[in-house]
C-alpha cells in the first residue's frame, strides 16, 4: 500500500531538568504540498501503541531516556495517485505550545500521529 513513516525523538534540552511528557504531539505538514493535519490515533500500520492498549503512557524524559512518536501516512491516494512529498513537519510536543519545525521526508496525503511512547 505505500506507507511511509517518520519517528520523532523527545530529547531533554540541554541543562534541563527530567520531565515527563505524555499523549500525542501536535502534527502538522510543512513543505512539499498542502497543510495536512495528522489525526491522532493509538495505532497504525508502522506502530504505536500495543493492540489492547489505549492510554498513552508517562514518559520521562532525562540525561539518559528519550521518547518518541510515530507520524505515518500513505505514499498514494484513493485512485492510485501519488500523494505530495513534504520536507518538513511542524511539531508541538505534548503538553507544550512551543512548535518546532522538524526536517523530515514524507510522501503522504493523510497523517496520522501515535501517542509518546518510551525509546
Amino acid at each position: 500500500m505505500g506507507h511511509r513513516g517518520v519517528t520523532l525523538i523527545f530529547t531533554l534540552a540541554g541543562g534541563a531538568e527530567p520531565c515527563t511528557i505524555a499523549g500525542y504531539a501536535g502534527v502538522d505538514s510543512g513543505a512539499g504540498g498542502p497543510l495536512v493535519h495528522a489525526r491522532p490515533t493509538p495505532r497504525g500500520y508502522l506502530g504505536g501503541l500495543p493492540a489492547g492498549v489505549n492510554v498513552a503512557p508517562a514518559v520521562i524524559l532525562s540525561i539518559s531516556t528519550q521518547g518518541q512518536a510515530i507520524v505515518e501516512g500513505i505514499a498514494v491516494d484513493g485512485e492510485g495517485k501519488p500523494c505530495p512529498t513534504y520536507t518538513d513537519l511542524l511539531v508541538n510536543p505534548p503538553g507544550t505550545t512551543n512548535v518546532v519545525t522538524v526536517s523530515a521526508t514524507i510522501e503522504a496525503c493523510e497523517l496520522q500521529v501515535h501517542p509518546v511512547t518510551a525509546v
